[in-house]
């Protein structure tokens, strides 16, 4: 197909337009790219998803991020601010592979900003390790390309609150079922133990989750090895909150064993072995916490043990 002719630009946008209507992120294959996106003339912006969505990739995280990307380009149609000046659309590895090629592309999730004139730039590029693909976030970077704000609209979620009636429906059946002996709730251990575990989440990253919507993990699409642990002090997985936590979590058991060898009435037997499974846990679990922090932050001179 040859070079388009300023006479069909209109056409391209119509054409748009009428995909747009019926699904909000369009798929494309490598003709549609080449002719809507790559050839000029356009007066339309289009953000891309490049994606692998095709069981056989295996990519649980393509399928998070479109699901993101599909809230972002719904706020983004059915808001009275949309026009036919950005358009979101999506390429799947396994219907435009000569796309990823001329992209030089071998990773999956990628989002890329095509702006109405010029080349993209480096700034049109997201950053998906940094950033997350949470939609709030990607319509961040959409602003920042294309000053267009989009407000993010989620489809309403009854899972939270549900969950949340249900864990108050058992603590009320409980509390009515011991109506008559509530001890437990002035058992110091029982609030020790909750405070402890609310300190554990908060610690480990579970808010910045919440806030980045970072991936699980990350597994190379060329050597299928899964990293669990982000290499930058910038950002972080899913997988690794957890992992941090696992271990904070074995530190303070350590610390609690070697309190109670130091203060408990049991024989001197027990509470030998309790220092030592205490100090076991301290250093063995400590040195892979500092070890995780020296892989993030690269120069970092301190070391334990094995870190």
């Amino acid at each position: 197909m040859g070079p388009c002719h300023p006479s069909c630009h209109p056409k391209k946008v119509t054409q748009m337009m009428e995909w747009a209507s019926k699904r909000s992120v369009i798929r494309m294959n490598g003709e549609k790219f080449r002719r809507f996106v790559k050839a000029p003339p356009r007066n339309y912006s289009v953000v891309i998803m490049f994606t692998a969505l095709q069981p056989q990739r295996q990519c649980g995280v393509c399928r998070q991020a479109d699901e993101e990307f599909q809230v972002l380009a719904n706020s983004w149609r059915y808001s009275s601010a949309f026009t036919n000046k950005v358009f979101f659309a999506s390429v799947d590895f396994d219907e435009g592979s000569d796309v990823f090629q001329m992209l030089n592309m071998n990773s999956a999730p990628t989002f890329l900003h095509f702006p109405s004139k010029g080349k993209p730039r480096r700034s049109d590029s997201y950053e998906l390790q940094v950033r997350g693909f949470a939609a709030e976030q990607l319509a961040r970077w959409v602003a920042d390309r294309t000053d267009l704000h989009i407000r993010v609209i989620r489809p309403p979620n009854y899972v939270g609150p549900l969950l949340l009636g249900f864990l108050l429906a058992v603590i009320g059946g409980l509390a009515y079922l011991r109506r008559h002996n509530l001890e437990f709730l002035f058992n110091k251990n029982v609030w020790a133990f909750s405070a402890l575990s609310f300190v554990l989440i908060m610690t480990s990253g579970q808010m910045w989750n919440h806030i980045r919507g970072p991936p699980y993990a990350h597994k190379n699409p060329n050597t299928g090895q899964v990293s669990y642990i982000h290499g930058s002090s910038q950002a972080q997985f899913v997988a690794e909150t957890h992992i941090v936590l696992l271990f904070n979590a074995a530190v303070t058991m350590g610390m609690v064993l070697l309190c109670e060898a130091a203060t408990s009435d049991m024989d001197i037997g027990k509470r030998k072995i309790m220092c030592v499974a205490g100090i076991g846990l301290v250093m063995l679990f400590f040195s892979w916490l500092l070890s995780i922090f020296r892989a993030k932050y690269h120069g970092y001179p301190y070391s334990f043990l094995m870190s």
